[in-house]
């Protein structure tokens, strides 16, 4: 019996030992966008972006919005739920006064539900607004990509949901790119996108510096 104890004590030794060596996901992205704020310098009070590759690629940020100080803590590929995981680092610890979110479009992708996603977006929502109730929070739709047009009926239930919640939901915008995206045939501008037809090139960015400027107010 006493071998059998030791036996199990191992087993759960090992168990534990394996979890905590499992990397967290974007972990060490994570780290590195940390260092790299923290070393170029940021403003408590300043406008943050978050989310996937769309914000983590717009390099002109800062100056399409030249009077306002950016920060931009996007991760490529992330869901609403790394985000939500990972959301005192890029986030919270920086005090921002306003938050823009784009999470949702790697989610429908990789199967989650649009009532999946809302909810993560809920969480991460309660969360900024317990640590500091007066930050604007604004949430991205989905963006409609050529190389994901087959999940086209996902996305726009997404954006739905995202719009609904954010009109119930004191101090949340809905910030919609989808219609600017799409030409007069109801379909993705192509010409806006990179050769992957999914991350957007200058033009594209060009559209949404026009969306995004709607809620910049003029100083």
């Amino acid at each position: 019996m006493k071998k059998a104890g030791f036996l199990i004590f191992l087993t759960f030794l090992g168990f534990v030992a394996f979890s905590f060596s499992q990397e967290v996901p974007f972990d060490n992205e994570v780290k590195e966008i940390n260092k790299r704020i923290k070393r170029d310098g940021y403003q408590v009070g300043s406008t943050l972006f978050t989310g996937s590759s769309s914000i983590r690629l717009w390099e002109s940020l800062q100056n399409d919005f030249p009077d306002y100080p950016i920060i931009n803590t996007g991760f490529g590929g992330s869901k609403a739920s790394d985000l939500k995981r990972h959301l005192y680092p890029l986030v919270l610890q920086f005090k921002p006064s306003r938050v823009f979110i784009y999470e949702g479009d790697n989610d429908i992708q990789a199967g989650l539900t649009p009532e999946e996603i809302i909810n993560d977006l809920e969480q991460i929502v309660l969360r900024i607004q317990v640590v500091d109730p007066g930050t604007q929070i604004f949430l991205i739709s989905a963006k409609p990509s050529p190389s994901r047009w087959d999940k086209k009926e996902n996305y726009l239930k997404l954006n739905e949901e995202m719009k609904a919640f954010c009109e119930k939901k004191e101090g949340v915008e809905f910030v919609d790119v989808w219609d600017i995206m799409i030409d007069e045939k109801g379909e993705p501008i192509s010409s806006i996108f990179i050769e992957d037809q999914l991350h957007m090139n200058e033009d594209g960015y060009e559209l949404w510096k026009k969306v995004f400027g709607r809620h910049f107010p003029e100083k």
